[in-house]
């Protein structure tokens, strides 16, 4: 509580109080501006159907067209995405990206530096040299050099994956252009690499995701996942029939200590879309689990938002398998909320450093990739049959598609966080140019600058962007190192996750939580692993 105080000045003589609220109000102003402008952004490129070879046809018969008969494409997601992946003509493409790293360039390229000064003035007001090291404090990873180690040195391990996608990249290029006819530049630009990441998924894994989504009804996968979780950590699910709920789509289970019979808490499925409803897939505690005024434990509450498809009259509702990750992701931190056992609401639940708050619910993801759990979780809808086995395989095989490419794009971004919000003033675009550079091989497209749409770290999550590979990086510890080596439906290794992971909620660094797991510090070693780096030197 002194540091959360002294972090925001409480300390100081009352005019750098004021300074410091000063600041704070214009932050915030200049982040809602941000995120205003890009979420009114409404630019249209106009495109012939020969411009657009290689779409789906019922993308095609989608899009509006104008008076003269031309497509209009926006660059929303739904639009700007499939286009990359799939638009055949490099110049379609080119021109999409140029676009699409072009929105709100000027605006926002103003806005993200005017808080680059702003975030900086404020951290040396309160004491800290950069803000980087403002936010780190309160981080598992403590300093900005202990980000950029890590940054840097995942980096380098995974620049051997990077090159020999990059020359699959390149072959399937030249291919491409001999047999079309466009000219071949010899190298992979800013708007071929989702192109040639999604042929290299298709050519040579293949998976049929249609296919596959006929084997995840979601009756059987919510048993499926249930019966996983309750024996993995020794609990007790109970569906509680005629439960008061906000919605009849939800259901409620009590949660009980297998053993000690104790209830440790409540949770809410709320799994299909309806008007106004939270559009995304997450968990929210609605009561913490802590020591009440009484003296009393006051149990847990939390409830699972998530918005699959609902069932039609001839059809269940059909999950994608990344839509079964999300459900067990998002379960997973449900566990967290519930398994928890600390005394202040302040460290209840989910309440760790936040860049260590993916990791538990990331490890979980992993049995969506096992086969042992999938058989648990899927059954075709018509005839209950198990999904054919190199459907299977290829699924398995798919984990590894563009590793490579696809981390150290995340690497990419993260250091840009890192950089800018290390310095009292930048220039965002010929820094990310810069990195893009060193880290890809190819700078970015000139006259775009990616960072004026880089919505995290101009909406709450600055200088923390690493947070996603960093928890990937301990969860994968954490699963290669316990339960593939003892067994991934131990009782054992769950009670100890359970015990040293879930149990403390935030009242223990996540590193000694991690020590006490592990039985010693953390590595990367399985993380390589899991990327594919095994086979080759690092």
């Amino acid at each position: 509580m002194i540091k959360f105080g002294k972090r925001n000045g409480l300390h100081l003589p009352k005019e750098k109080q004021d300074k410091i609220k000063e600041i704070k109000k214009r932050m915030s102003d200049l982040s809602i501006d941000f995120s205003k402008n890009l979420n009114e952004e409404n630019t249209v490129l106009e495109f012939t159907e020969k411009d657009l070879d290689g779409l789906p046809e019922d993308f095609i018969k989608s899009l509006d067209k104008t008076d003269d008969g031309k497509l209009k494409v926006t660059l929303k997601y739904p639009h700007y995405f499939p286009c990359m992946k799939k638009a055949r003509n490099p110049n379609t493409r080119k021109q999409l990206e140029i676009a699409f790293n072009s929105r709100c360039v000027k605006e926002n390229t103003a806005i993200l530096e005017e808080l680059v000064k702003l975030r900086h003035e404020k951290a040396q007001i309160l004491g800290f040299p950069t803000h980087s090291a403002f936010v780190l404090d309160m981080r598992m990873a403590k300093t900005p050099e202990a980000v950029t180690s890590f940054l840097s040195g995942l980096a380098k391990k995974l620049q051997a994956l990077k090159e020999s996608e990059m020359s699959l990249f390149l072959e399937y290029k030249k291919e491409e252009c001999d047999k079309y006819g466009y000219e071949f530049d010899g190298k992979i630009n800013f708007w071929d690499f989702r192109y040639y990441m999604s042929m290299a998924e298709e050519k040579k894994y293949a998976v049929d995701h249609e296919k596959l989504k006929e084997y995840f009804p979601m009756k059987v996968v919510t048993k499926g996942l249930l019966d996983i979780y309750q024996e993995l950590l020794s609990l007790e699910f109970k569906l509680i029939e005629g439960a008061e709920v906000y919605h009849p789509d939800v259901t409620m289970y009590s949660v009980t200590d297998k053993d000690s019979r104790q209830l440790l808490g409540y949770f809410y499925l709320d799994l299909h879309p309806r008007e106004g409803k939270y559009g995304h897939a997450a968990c929210f505690g609605l009561q913490p689990g802590c020591i009440g005024p009484d003296g009393k434990r006051q149990i847990s509450v939390a409830a699972m938002e998530a918005n699959f498809t609902k069932p039609t009259e001839d059809k269940p509702s059909l999950l994608t398998h990344d839509e079964v990750e999300t459900f067990f992701h998002e379960f997973g931190h449900v566990m967290h909320q519930i398994c928890a056992q600390a005394d202040f609401p302040l460290f209840s639940g989910t309440h760790v450093e936040r860049d260590f708050v993916e990791a538990p619910s990331q490890m979980l993801e992993n049995w969506c990739w096992e086969k042992e759990p999938l058989s648990r979780m899927s059954a075709h809808y018509k005839d209950g049959s198990a999904i054919p086995d190199d459907l299977l395989q290829k699924l398995l095989d798919s984990r590894k598609a563009n590793a490579g490419v696809f981390n150290l794009r995340q690497i990419l971004l993260g250091t840009f966080d890192q950089t800018i919000h290390r310095m009292n003033q930048a220039d965002t675009a010929s820094i990310f140019s810069k990195l893009s550079e060193e880290t890809l091989g190819f700078p970015a497209t000139p006259g775009t600058n990616m960072p004026a749409s880089f919505g995290h770290i101009a909406g709450g999550y600055d200088s923390q962007y690493y947070g996603y590979l960093w928890s990937e990086v301990f969860c994968m510890d954490m699963f290669y190192s316990r339960f593939r080596k003892e067994g991934i439906m131990s009782p054992k290794v769950g009670a100890d996750y359970r015990k040293y992971i879930l149990q403390p909620g935030g009242s223990l660094d996540a590193s000694d939580m991690l020590r006490n797991f592990l039985g010693r510090d953390p590595e990367q070693e399985p993380f390589l692993i899991s990327k594919g780096l095994s086979t080759l030197k690092v």
